[in-house]
């Protein structure tokens, strides 16, 4: 019997079953069954809603985490997929990537969580995005059920709303500078952080490195990774927005 089954007994590993894209073809077994299944890896469980002038927003965002396309069906979704690509945590993550079936009791339930998320130390996390403006009592019932499947399964939940909006403001900023080629050349990047060892406005620690056009790529690319800091969350970068080089341990 898998270690999971016998932490936490087949019977609440049974009462609920997950299907997901296993190839061209959906999957059904119980969450007990499931202890091996990468869902980091697997592909949507269902279609994206891209029909125009819906509520939702759907779209495909880049991940540098991913090193692909990673689906989402609102702007908050979208957001979160931000953020979670920014978290250095995070190492994998996967869109819609099951449906729980469950019983309620009265009738067959069924919900797909918006995200499943590997984090470095191995440890999984299942989330979901909903505003709290719109948390009905249908929504309620199927993340509280999703919460008791994680439970059982060893991962994490999280239900997520809205984030601090300067803050998303700043990081959505930054992610234009995530990919790679934002961060070179080297040099540059080696002479920013060392210019930034002690706190100095942006704008002007940038002058003291080169030309702006050529440094300022480099350095939101430096902010986006953490290699350099800034106050993200109390207002928005500009500058005279202090930044830092951050000091790391180990």
């Amino acid at each position: 019997m898998p270690e999971l089954a016998r932490a936490y007994g087949d019977e609440a590993l049974s009462a609920f079953d997950v299907t997901f894209r296993h190839g061209d073809e959906l999957r059904r077994m119980p969450l007990g069954g499931c202890w091996d299944v990468r869902f980091e890896d697997v592909e949507p469980v269902r279609k994206f809603n891209w029909a125009k002038g819906g509520e939702s927003f759907a779209g495909l965002y880049y991940s540098v985490t991913v090193g692909g396309h990673v689906g989402y069906e609102s702007w908050l979704e979208r957001d979160r997929l931000i953020l979670l690509d920014r978290d250095p945590r995070v190492v994998a993550v996967a869109s819609q990537p099951f449906w729980l079936h469950w019983h309620d009791g009265r009738r067959q339930r069924r919900h797909a969580p918006d995200y499943f998320v590997r984090l470095a130390d191995g440890r999984a996390r299942v989330v979901d995005v909903r505003a709290a403006d719109r948390l009905d009592g249908q929504a309620l019932a199927a993340f509280a059920a999703t919460s008791r499947a994680c439970e059982a399964a060893g991962w994490g939940f999280e239900r997520v709303g809205t984030p601090d909006p300067v803050l998303m403001e700043n990081v959505r900023w930054l992610s234009r500078y995530r990919r790679r080629r934002a961060g070179g050349p080297a040099e540059v990047a080696a002479r920013l952080v060392e210019v930034f060892a002690d706190p100095l406005p942006l704008w002007g620690g940038a002058e003291q490195v080169g030309d702006r056009l050529l440094v300022l790529p480099v350095l939101f690319h430096l902010l986006w990774s953490g290699v350099l800091a800034a106050e993200l969350e109390s207002e928005l970068l500009g500058t005279g927005s202090l930044v830092w080089a951050e000091r790391r341990q180990g």
